[in-house]
């Protein structure tokens, strides 16, 4: 690596002063920003570890709201009994994340501030409907991912939750990459308080919402066979050595129909 600044901060105040710096990272889970540090891909000239600042990790619930605090660990998410009771299609999103070793370290606010674009999280956000709660602003999802790992935080700024509407059935489904585990396609479904959303992951420069299929179970209902027919069009989808933009556009139709199948008989 390279000689930079470190700080440890142990509130949120610090950490925003920390943060202020120019070329400053916030270090959440490290599982992508160090990996990128040693490619020299990114270099910033201080790192600000989030690890001790107090209040930015556990799990509650209030009314119809699931809220997670941003540094809590991917294990965290998946073993909860709150986010297993009130959204459980979040908890296996969260336990399909890479490996024991990523999920013991990684954290969901670090996942969406990277925007990777096959990360699983972004799609769990946009499908449930989630809003990114940041020291300075509530950002809708909708509005959060910009391009490819990019999204709409501004220098400095940092998340501090993320909040979840309870939907009244949800799931998500991912074709996985065999090594990685990261998403060649993730689909997250949910029909909630905002009504039917689609929210995709690993076909584009960033999640997306599925719109056209969206309007077809408003439609149609929830259920497959609302989607009969429908296809995204692979025009500016992702290809590669992995997956052709054609096969991961098929793929996305197929999870998507199995999602509302799954999160159907679950609420059934």
């Amino acid at each position: 690596m390279y000689t930079f600044d470190y700080q440890r901060p142990a509130d949120l105040a610090g950490a925003a002063r920390a943060g202020a710096v120019a070329d400053a990272r916030f270090l959440a889970g490290g599982q992508s920003l160090v990996q990128a540090m040693k490619l020299r891909l990114s270099q910033p000239s201080a790192l600000v570890d989030l690890g001790a600042v107090a209040g930015l990790a556990g799990i509650t619930v209030t009314g119809a709201t699931l809220r997670i605090g941003a540094m809590t660990r991917h294990s965290a998410v998946a073993a909860s009994a709150d986010v297993r009771r009130t959204i459980p299609a979040l908890a296996a999103l969260a336990e399909g994340i890479g490996d024991p070793m990523v999920r013991n370290a990684g954290t969901i606010g670090g996942s969406l501030a990277n925007s990777d674009p096959a990360a699983c999280y972004p799609a769990g956000v946009l499908g449930l409907g989630a809003t990114v709660v940041t020291d300075r602003r509530s950002i809708p999802g909708d509005a959060f991912f910009t391009g490819l790992f990019e999204t709409a935080l501004q220098a400095g700024e940092l998340i501090v939750a993320v909040e979840f509407p309870i939907p009244k059935r949800a799931a998500y489904l991912k074709f996985k990459h065999p090594a990685s585990r990261f998403a060649l396609v993730g689909v997250c479904v949910s029909d909630g308080p905002g009504g039917v959303r689609v929210g995709v992951t690993g076909v584009k420069s960033n999640a997306f919402r599925w719109t056209a299929a969206e309007a077809a179970l408003a439609r149609g209902g929830f259920r497959a066979a609302a989607l009969d027919g429908l296809a995204l069009d692979a025009g500016d989808v992702n290809g590669d050595l992995h997956a052709s933009a054609e096969y991961r556009a098929a793929l996305v139709a197929t999870l998507t129909k199995r999602a509302v199948e799954q999160a159907a008989s679950a609420a059934a």
